[in-house]
């Protein structure tokens, strides 16, 4: 169950310097904001609408009035779970009477996207108020909490992040008051030179209530003189670097914002209402029935009021786009359109190509579910063998278990993979997985296929071979805990026991994206970083239980800590290349 607030945090006295400067704003993370907050006039004027906005099909009765509030328990889950995570999803909404329960049902949607926090803000009378919980979004919200959750816009944030029940300080969106009135902001992505702009905040005398990178863009957004208020997002963004896909809200307006790289999606669709909405993936505009009309550009600044509709701004002059090539692997659902591709068509054609370049004699194809299962598709169709469900998931594995006291073998795995004897005994079989990461789940998936009875097991990946760490807004392992980066393809085969092993040849995939190849970013297959990396990262998937607050401020980002004096981070990073290159 989770936890969540909407109650007035205090500021946190956990500081790493006096303050010597009056700071620019306080940040209430999980807040209604009162509405003393607002005496301060608001840099725009209300708009009165030209047109009445209704909604045509309206949801309240899709929620029981009578759930209880969830319980503010949160014990984490250690089930085996080898894969890189995407860290968050976001949705927003503009111009509609149930912008909360519609900002709701669109999370749901992005729930793949982020499984440890949810959050909405939404604005109401000028006033923005906010519900943010830990746990899954039908978890943190109830009828209860929507109803606290009147007006027109709104924004929602999905979030993984590491265990820990210090965490729901930094679940978003997050809301904060400055001089010229409130704003509320939901980020996709990672900022890499978060630390130095953390620091020069801090030594101007700014107060920080989280360990969120996306605090240090209010912090910014706060102390910018720019005139309007977009401005101020262009003049903070100006001095980010890194991944960043924005949606923000103020008592007027809905401001969507893309980094100039393009690194993490977002979309843009519009209701039969006329309601426009704003999501990292195509998949939340179908649920709440939004058609999409087009991407926000890398680089672009999308601005909707009432007065002037949507307006489109160009942040920064920007390079080529570099999307993230693993939305397509692994971390976007198969229905959605990202980066203007079908996610389903990719990895059907990513199984077609290993088909070709690595065919094995086989009786039987199967997948890792869910993300293995489109591209043994692809690849059982190439060949002519047939696809079958050999690996049932349990898609009923809550956050805790119970081990017995006697120790089972790979019980994390077998909690959620369940092996069909029927469809692998005496089988040569053929697995598709999206990807290998350290290769411990991978080993522990053949010898349950193997104790299932399979005569032979043939690992097929559908990725190239991962060897790089990611800095934009994906949780991956350091690069020595990569096995790809440690290990030749046939030590990795022998590592994790199966009868053979191919990656998806790192050309191929080029090769099928065509002229759009250069448009992606291959760093963690390639190490070659579009953004060079500013700070040293060591974070490791879920190894710190708490996010740093209540520890050394060394450790307060959660695992991120600023490399020695001596080290570069070029040189750290190089023998990346010398790899890639092999």
């Amino acid at each position: 169950m989770a936890a969540s607030t909407t109650n007035l945090s205090p500021l946190s006295s956990h500081l790493s310097k006096p303050i010597t400067n009056k700071p620019p704003f306080y940040l209430f993370p999980q807040t209604l904001l009162n509405p003393l907050s607002l005496r301060l006039k608001s840099l725009f004027r209300t708009h009165k609408p030209h047109c009445t906005v209704s909604s045509k099909n309206p949801i309240a009765d899709f929620f029981l009035a009578n759930k209880p509030d969830p319980e503010p328990s949160f014990i984490p889950s250690f089930i085996d779970d080898d894969k890189p995570r995407e860290e968050c999803g976001v949705v927003g909404i503009f111009g509609d009477p149930e912008a909360s329960r519609l900002c709701y049902l669109a999370l749901h949607a992005l729930q793949h996207r982020g499984q440890e926090g949810a959050g909405i803000v939404a604005v109401n009378n000028n006033v923005l108020q906010s519900v943010t919980g830990v746990g899954l979004v039908s978890d943190v919200f109830n009828e209860t909490k929507l109803s606290q959750l009147p007006g027109e816009m709104a924004i929602g944030h999905v979030r993984y992040s590491t265990a820990g029940s210090s965490m729901l300080k930094n679940v978003q969106p997050f809301v904060a008051g400055y001089r010229f009135g409130s704003v509320g902001v939901a980020h996709n992505g990672n900022l890499v030179n978060y630390r130095t702009l953390r620091a020069m905040l801090e030594d101007n005398g700014s107060i920080f209530n989280t360990s969120s990178d996306t605090e240090v863009v209010l912090h910014l957004i706060a102390i910018s003189k720019a005139r309007p208020f977009f401005l101020r997002i262009v003049d903070a963004c100006e001095k980010l670097e890194g991944a960043y896909s924005m949606v923000f809200v103020t008592e007027d307006k809905l401001v969507a914002v893309r980094d100039p790289y393009g690194f993490r999606p977002l979309v843009m669709g519009r209701r039969t209402n006329g309601a426009v909405v704003f999501a990292s993936e195509t998949c939340a505009l179908d649920l709440i029935e939004a058609t999409y009309e087009r991407e926000v550009n890398p680089g672009e600044v999308l601005v909707v009021d009432k007065k002037d509709g949507v307006q489109s701004l160009c942040l920064l002059p920007h390079p080529e786009p570099k999307q993230c090539i693993f939305e397509h692997i692994y971390f976007a659902l198969p229905n959605s359109v990202v980066f203007g591709r079908s996610v389903y068509e990719s990895r059907h054609v990513f199984g077609e190509i290993l088909a070709t370049e690595a065919p094995v004699d086989c009786d039987v194809v199967i997948a890792v579910p869910d993300s293995g299962v489109v591209a043994a598709l692809g690849y059982a169709a190439k060949v002519g063998v047939p696809f079958q469900q050999g690996l049932i998931r349990s898609h009923y594995v809550g956050r805790t278990f119970i081990e017995p006291s006697q120790k089972i073998r790979d019980f994390g795995v077998k909690l959620k993979l369940s092996p069909v004897r029927g469809v692998l005994d005496g089988k040569r079989v053929v697995v598709v997985d999206d990807s290998i990461v350290r290769g411990t789940t991978s080993s522990k998936i053949v010898r349950l296929i193997k104790e299932a009875g399979a005569k032979e097991v043939h690992m097929r990946i559908a990725s190239p071979p991962i060897i790089g760490s990611c800095y934009y807004g994906v949780d991956t392992p350091s690069a020595e805990e990569l096995i790809s980066n440690r290990m030749s393809v046939e030590e990795i085969r022998e590592f994790i026991g199966c009868d053979s092993l191919a990656f998806l040849p790192f050309d191929s995939l080029q090769k099928m994206l065509a002229s759009d190849s250069q448009k992606f970013c291959y760093a963690c297959f390639s190490g070659k970083y579009p953004v060079m990396p500013k700070e040293v990262k060591v974070k490791k998937v879920g190894d710190f239980l708490d996010d740093g607050l209540n520890g050394p401020m060394d450790s307060i980002d959660g695992g991120w800590v600023r490399g020695p004096k001596n080290i570069d981070v070029e040189k750290e990073i190089d023998p990346l290349y010398q790899q890639s290159k092999i």
